[in-house]
């Protein structure tokens, strides 16, 4: 029987982001515009109050809980880069799981992902020594576990074990051409125009492509959209990214849902 295909699609945010009596961006906020957020696990950000509160937040709205794991890194934000060895991110990435499982837990709740943050996040993409370090990581943890990352070395490494995988559009970062990201040292690297944040937003999402800094079309199959909160205007960003995708027929939907109904798509796909 034919008729149209309707596109799910998860929202999520970097939130948990502050420290101490340092606050960054407006959690609250977003978690009503969000399905999904990727919680600081105390390395890079966040700390056991500012967890509690996160999770606690989470949980009243029925929202997915992501650990977003980093380098040990509090005073750069996790975005510098640090020669640890493997075994060194596998550890660390096991310590963060297991700090933001505690609050989880005693929330009445559970994990259902974990996005690396960062320059980890950017480094799992290209090296295989620390994309199987998460990937270790999680299988050791709770293979269950969905991991949010952009196409790579970590999504490879983690369907290769059976590991469910998102791929995550990050609508405020230019790509290059090869689908990395364009380095935040770099100009143009982060995108602060709400209109075109938009426009990138919803092509990503409707028509699976994006448009690399030198105007390349590369192809793009999200299953979430990553709203970064760490600036002034995150919230009307994500309130007017939410409304055009709405507008444009998409359904939002949590994690676990958008990669149900994509396997789905491809099982019905599939002849025989």
């Amino acid at each position: 029987m034919g008729g149209t295909v309707t596109t799910k699609i998860d929202l999520v945010a970097d939130l948990g982001e502050s420290f101490g009596a340092w606050t960054m961006g407006e959690d609250d906020a977003l978690l009503d515009v969000v399905t999904s957020a990727n919680i600081a696990c105390g390395f890079h950000a966040g700390d056991p109050r500012t967890m509690d509160a996160t999770v606690r937040g989470c949980v009243a709205r029925g929202i997915g809980i992501g650990a977003h794991p980093s380098f040990p890194d509090l005073a750069g934000f996790g975005r510098r880069a640090m020669d640890l060895t493997a075994d060194e991110v596998r550890t660390d990435v096991l310590y963060q799981l297991g700090a933001l499982h505690a609050f989880a837990t005693s929330r009445g709740t559970t994990l259902s992902h974990i996005a690396p943050h960062g320059r980890l996040g950017n480094l799992v993409a290209t090296r295989p020594d620390y994309a199987r370090a998460v990937v270790d990581a999680v299988e050791a943890f709770d293979p269950r576990l969905i991991v949010l990352a952009q196409d790579g070395e970590l999504a490879d490494q983690a369907r290769d074990r059976g590991i469910r995988v998102a791929i995550v559009a990050i609508v405020d970062r230019a790509y290059r051409s090869d689908g990395t990201l364009v380095p935040r040292s770099e100009p143009g690297a982060v995108i602060h125009d709400r209109d075109t944040l938009v426009t990138r937003t919803v092509q990503m999402v409707a028509e699976g492509v994006v448009e690399a800094v030198d105007g390349t079309r590369i192809p793009i199959q999200a299953d979430t959209v990553l709203l970064h909160g760490d600036n002034s205007d995150a919230v009307r960003n994500a309130r007017a990214i939410r409304e055009a995708l709405i507008g444009a027929g998409v359904v939002l939907a949590p994690l676990t849902e958008v990669l149900a109904a994509r396997a789905e798509r491809e099982s019905a796909s599939c002849p025989g």
